[in-house]
């Protein structure tokens, strides 16, 4: 049984007080780390309440959107703003997990959840470098049919579990935080990592911030946006490929592109060789494959995991062929 105390946070000052002890860990909804307290994987001393901070979702003066820390997932996708301006988000928290999770799951920690790697889980049978630095990948070998093809290491082959965050990525989203030393942003694409030598080192925040709230830059009235996941099973798996997409056409061509995968990398991938072959061009099957290709040809795979490839390639192709119909 793991030992550890319990505070309810007032506001976020009382919360970077109490989270400054050693081994405190935030608590939102909990729907990851208290599985990886379960598991033993994670064995925060002190646990911080800060599901009663900051949960609005407001407008900004510019015309984008200010999303709070602790917002449900639920309350996320079902906001009228949301849905009308980013629907690529809001089908992208719907396709994340079952209702009940959705209703206490908060935008922060679906940021901040760890990998489904069945080695992370497995404390007492597998090694794994992303739970015990230096210990080894047993999936490098193993079955790793769900792991990574771009921007793995030798280190690590895991991927971020995250539907929100793909689309968080192909918005370009940022990151509120808040530590001893100030407020600070961070553009959502830095926020993760890629595992490098360091796996463990998911995030780019420092022990004891905490993140405050997201931002949503506005988004053009004629964009066009979708997000689609290809998993086992359409009932709540994990994904196995998935993807982000803004268009904005003008006059027949691309004038604006935004791609995003999920469930092939140790982060949200931003497919930015995709995204610069569509620039100034007119839509069409063949290009979006064209711009697929581009971007997979850095794909490394695994033994049992080649399959991604032509998978991810085929959805890109899709995903954007719907956003465009007809003028593709």
């Amino acid at each position: 049984m793991i030992e550890f105390t319990y505070a309810r946070a007032s506001d976020p000052s009382h919360a970077l007080l109490l989270g400054a002890a050693q081994d405190a860990r935030f608590l939102g909804g909990g729907t990851n780390l208290v599985d990886l307290m379960r598991e033993t994987v994670e064995r925060p001393r002190e646990l911080v309440d800060v599901t009663g901070l900051a949960s609005g979702i407001e407008e900004t003066a510019s015309g984008g959107l200010r999303i709070g820390a602790a917002t449900r997932n639920t309350a996320l996708a079902e906001h009228p703003l949301v849905r009308s301006r980013y629907p690529v988000l809001s089908r992208a928290v719907l396709a994340g997990a079952s209702a009940q999770i959705r209703n206490m799951a908060t935008v922060a920690g679906n940021l901040l959840q760890r990998t489904r790697c069945s080695y992370f889980y497995d404390e007492d049978g597998s090694r794994c470098n992303k739970r015990a630095p230096g210990q080894g990948c047993d999936a490098l070998e193993g079955l790793n049919r769900g792991h990574a093809i771009l921007g793995a290491s030798d280190a690590c082959v895991a991927v971020h579990p995250s539907d929100m965050c793909v689309a968080l990525a192909v918005l370009d989203a940022t990151v509120e935080i808040e530590g001893a030393e100030g407020t600070r942003q961070i553009a959502f694409a830095d926020f993760h990592r890629l595992p490098g030598d360091t796996p463990h080192a998911e995030t780019l925040l420092q022990p004891g911030e905490l993140i405050t709230a997201i931002e949503l830059p506005p988004l053009s009235n004629e964009a066009r946006s979708a997000y689609r996941k290809v998993r086992d099973r359409s009932s709540y798996a994990f994904a196995l490929v998935s993807v982000a997409a803004v268009l904005r056409l003008e006059g027949g061509t691309i004038a604006e592109a935004r791609v995003a995968l999920g469930g092939v990398a140790h982060k949200p991938w931003r497919a930015a060789k995709a995204e610069a072959i569509l620039i100034g061009q007119a839509p069409s099957p063949e290009l979006f494959r064209r711009a697929a290709d581009a971007e997979l040809t850095q794909a490394r795979p695994l033994r049992d995991n080649g399959f991604k490839i032509e998978l991810a390639a085929r959805t890109i192709t899709a995903v954007l062929s719907d956003i465009a119909g007809d003028a593709a």
